[in-house]
């Protein structure tokens, strides 16, 4: 079937839920376009910032896209084309928009409160600290995750003569592994992401101090992002993965203490030019080459050779593309950062709902672009090795350089560059967020649990060393293909979850929550199940004693969650808190 039909179909799709379906659920919770947010009567200068709608959606898009969109199409089109594009389309209209939403708009009316204080709100103490320890593992497991990523395609290394390239080419810089002329894909990444992290505090400054017009900054992060990739090329950086490992793991220490305005947003911002910059282009390649016949390739349903891999269909295709569908680490963006820096309710839609469809639009362009763009055979021995690691994001990098050369005419060289950038410095913005978002959840975690906790467990080096310790132990001992099933099991569990204390909440203020309701339900069965399945099939009888603790603890916390959900929302309604509509 012609790529076209994929793409547009899933366009007009996301078009008329933004509109129609993003309009349903805005009404009914009650949104006031006009209403102040916590960032203006706030606005410490620190973690509440008013900010520009456009610096905020890049700064939440960034976070929320990261790498997740990107590498969950690339694992979960192994059960074929057609099953993972409906899924991403149906996920990110019914599920995570709505998810998205919810969050980001509970948490204004909440002061800017993270997710486990809105379960706080709605479940009582004991789901707060159940909520706290859940969400303080998923973290763990999505750093762990995305740091594993980060490592792997910072070091990776491609054959010249695939790439279309001679031995006395200037384009790439080259090494010889196994007798073979490789070209240093990743270390031009490496140089560009360093580059770019040096610079963002200068654009922060500008932005946030300044007040530069909205177009300067665009002009400015741009410019940045040119100079960064130019550089990589003239000097790519090469080290081994677990160098880098320790590397970004400092790094992100104390990145995780750093006013938001210096390094976060100004990076997000950067980064997201790369990735507007690489959808449009993708875009175009399909349209160009959709028009001139270019059909997907990739089987169109390929179940037996997915549950060889991961497991059966149901439920590991849905956890596999978490972040393109729905994904519980966005609750944590929305209710951690972005909520602290919007600067009013109805701007509220565009940046979750809508950017929540936007990612589900960039994981459709990677299944076409894997579908079409490159040989199937090549996908399994890049993405799936019978032996040795795999590199998903090479195989995404390479389907991208694919398209883009049969299409347009770029070098599938620099595509394939290009496709890596798309996702690299993504990873280690996720792993900047995350690690953030941990260190307040073990604050918030020791207030609770201990009466009077020392000062040391409430200072930043204490509960940032737990959190990259913690990712850094995780991500040093397993493989992506152990780490990814777990983590998408655990971020799906935590969108039901968070869709469980948004209903909680919405409950409480008599409002309707069917809408919420539904889509945890649907998760909570799905995430469950693959939890139980893996624990049985893999962890145990493998001895991973590691992983297979964390999945008991991630069954025995939902579980936990659920009880006193369900007895929440069984209680006779009282009045509705004003608090909560004012």
């Amino acid at each position: 079937m012609n790529v076209l039909f994929f793409l547009l179909a899933a366009i007009i799709c996301y078009i008329l839920a933004y509109i129609f379906y993003g309009r349903f659920v805005t009404k009914s919770v009650g949104v006031k376009p006009d209403r102040p947010t916590p960032a203006t009567e706030i606005n410490d200068g620190v973690d509440y910032v008013p900010t520009r709608p456009s610096v905020l959606f890049s700064h939440h898009y960034s976070t929320i896209a990261g790498a997740g969109p990107i590498i969950g199409p690339t694992l979960g089109i192994l059960y074929g084309a057609g099953p993972a594009w409906f899924w991403i389309i149906v996920g990110a209209i019914f599920i995570g928009g709505v998810h998205d939403f919810t969050a980001l708009f509970t948490s204004i009316r909440e002061k800017g409160s993270s997710m486990a204080e809105v379960a706080k709100k709605s479940l009582g103490e004991t789901g707060f600290v159940l909520f706290i320890i859940f969400t303080i593992i998923l973290l763990v497991l999505v750093t762990s995750a995305f740091l594993t990523f980060t490592a792997i395609s910072l070091t990776s290394l491609y054959p010249l003569s695939k790439l279309g390239l001679g031995a006395n080419q200037t384009l790439l810089k080259t090494a010889v592994v196994h007798g073979q002329t490789v070209g240093i894909m990743g270390g031009i990444a490496s140089t560009s992401v360093i580059v770019i992290t040096c610079l963002a505090p200068l654009l922060g400054f500008l932005v946030t101090k300044t007040n530069i017009k909205t177009w300067l900054a665009f002009t400015l992060a741009g410019l940045i992002c040119a100079l960064s990739i130019y550089i990589g090329f003239h000097y790519p950086l090469s080290l081994s993965a677990d160098v880098w490992l320790i590397i970004i793991a400092v790094y992100t220490f104390f990145a995780s203490e750093a006013p938001v305005w210096v390094i976060l947003q100004p990076r997000d911002f950067i980064n997201v030019q790369i990735l507007y910059f690489g959808m449009a282009a993708m875009v175009v390649g399909i349209i160009v080459a959709g028009f001139h016949g270019l059909t997907i390739s990739a089987p169109l349903t390929n179940y037996a050779a997915g549950a060889a891999k991961m497991g059966p269909v149901w439920p590991f295709l849905f956890i596999t593309i978490s972040c393109g569908a729905i994904s519980g680490f966005h609750s944590l963006v929305a209710g951690g950062t972005s909520s602290k820096q919007l600067a009013r309710e109805g701007q509220a839609k565009a940046i979750a709902y809508g950017g929540m469809l936007l990612e589900g639009l960039l994981a459709i362009l990677v299944v076409i672009a894997i579908g079409s763009s490159i040989n199937f055979k090549e996908y399994m021995a890049l993405t799936w090795p019978v032996s040795g690691k795999g590199d998903p994001i090479l195989a995404f990098a390479i389907s991208v350089g694919h398209l883009l050369h049969n299409s347009i005419g770029l070098s599938m060289a620099f595509g394939t560059v290009f496709g890596i950038l798309m996702v690299q410095g993504f990873l280690i913005t996720t792993l900047d967020s995350a690690v953030r978002l941990n260190r307040y959840l073990f604050e918030e975690l020791w207030k609770s649990v201990i009466k009077n906790p020392p000062a040391y467990m409430l200072k930043f080096w204490f509960n940032s060393g737990l959190a990259v310790i913690s990712m850094l132990v995780i991500s040093w001992t397993n493989s992506y293909k152990h780490i990814w099933p777990l983590f998408g099991s655990a971020n799906q569990l935590m969108a039901a979850l968070a869709l469980i204390a948004v209903s909680a909440w919405l409950y409480r203020a008599k409002k309707s929550n069917w809408f919420t309701l539904i889509p945890a339900v649907i998760m909570i069965v799905t995430t469950i199940a693959a939890l139980i399945y893996k624990l049985f099939v893999e962890y145990i009888p493998h001895l991973n004693i590691l992983l297979a603790v964390i999945d008991i603890l991630l069954l025995i916390l939902s579980i936990g969650v659920m009880k006193l959900s369900l007895k929440k929302l069984t209680t006779p309604k009282a009045p509705a808190d004003s608090s909560l509509s004012a």
